[in-house]
């Protein structure tokens, strides 16, 4: 098969992929040489508290060196919430790293809670925290759903963003919805996808994202917490290419499976409130001239690789690496590697 005079597999060679887009990191990188390691877990040396209304007490820390380069550290979810992890993809001598729950996450209060809670508050929660902490630019770092809020906030405040990394690109786009939660994923992991779709009744199951949620906004505690455990286990289960039995026990626990189900299906019903379906795409004109890096595994069914594919061909200034061994997380090994290679590059490290 032949395009444009070139053969296909050719280009794919070329690029080191199989698509002839971006280029092949982690295990594939052609210099062979070992994976890099998350930096040593350290402690936040500021932690404080934004009032930001609606009853929410939004939770965020700095780490690091206080006058190192910025970055914040945006997570997935929506509803996931930091870890202690999250602060050592970054050199702590040479960065000023900030981590911050969103609404009704983490260590933000209250747990779970769905009022006022949209993408466009969670982008001025975002811009506030940088006001309150007196940084003119900070660069972003997030993935999954954690790449979607910071492409919008890039996209409502270019000026402020300096670099962005991502990781599991998602756009917030009905097709990844229904691909991840409905029909697609269903194919590659049936074993999980019983129990997930099994705990909704046969004549709902044509919608189980809002057949979740209907039981999510229950006023039964037991039927939210039932609901809570069977969508998280689902995602957990789902995330690594090689399931992860300790991340796939967090949907037992209830306080971090409330938040993380609850939240996650108020957005995807809603579509993030975004408005249109191609907002990120159709806006990538606004961030075009910030310096981006992203990596997507080969293998993600969370988030699929053609959101990946789809940013890149509109967005080729960006810097696209493949994780050609990996699924979704951050914490497989070609991920982490090529997100901590990425904040030392923008951080001038070589």
């Amino acid at each position: 098969m032949t395009k444009g005079g070139n053969s296909v597999s050719a280009l794919a060679a070329s690029k080191g992929t199989l698509v002839g887009t971006g280029t092949l990191g982690g295990f594939g990188r052609a210099d062979g040489g070992e994976l890099r390691k998350l930096y040593s877990p350290i402690e936040p040396y500021n932690t404080g508290r934004l009032d930001v209304g609606s009853g929410h007490s939004v939770y965020y820390e700095e780490c690091g060196n206080k006058d190192g380069k910025p970055v914040v550290f945006i997570h997935g979810g929506p509803g996931g919430g930091c870890s202690e992890s999250n602060r050592c993809f970054f050199d702590p001598e040479l960065y000023r790293i900030i981590l911050i729950d969103q609404r009704g996450s983490g260590r933000s209060t209250p747990t779970a809670d769905l009022t006022d809670n949209t993408t466009w508050d969670l982008v001025k929660d975002i811009e506030l925290l940088r006001e309150t902490l007196k940084i003119d630019k900070w660069m972003l770092f997030g993935g999954s759903w954690g790449s979607t809020l910071s492409l919008v906030y890039a996209i409502e405040h270019p000026d402020r963003v300096t670099e962005m990394v991502m990781r599991g690109i998602f756009l917030m786009k009905s097709e990844e919805l229904e691909f991840f939660f409905q029909q697609g994923t269903s194919m590659l992991f049936p074993d999980a996808y019983v129990d997930y779709s099994m705990h909704i009744p046969e004549e709902e199951r044509g919608g189980l994202i809002q057949a979740y949620y209907k039981r999510l906004t229950s006023d039964d505690k037991a039927i939210r917490e039932a609901a809570a455990k069977h969508w998280t286990t689902w995602e957990m289960s789902t995330s690594f290419a090689k399931p992860n039995v300790d991340y796939i026990k967090k949907g037992d626990d209830p306080e971090f499976a409330a938040a993380f189900a609850r939240i996650e299906t108020h957005y995807f019903v809603n579509l993030g409130w975004l408005p249109t379906p191609n907002h990120i795409l159709e806006n990538i004109d606004k961030i075009r001239h910030i310096p981006t890096f992203f990596t997507h595994g080969r293998y993600d069914v969370v988030c699929p690789f053609k959101s990946a594919f789809d940013l890149s061909q509109t967005f080729p200034e960006a810097e696209f690496v493949v994780c050609g061994q990996s699924g979704h997380s951050a914490n497989e090994e070609e991920h982490t590697s090529e997100l901590v290679m990425a904040c030392d590059k923008f951080a001038g490290k070589k």
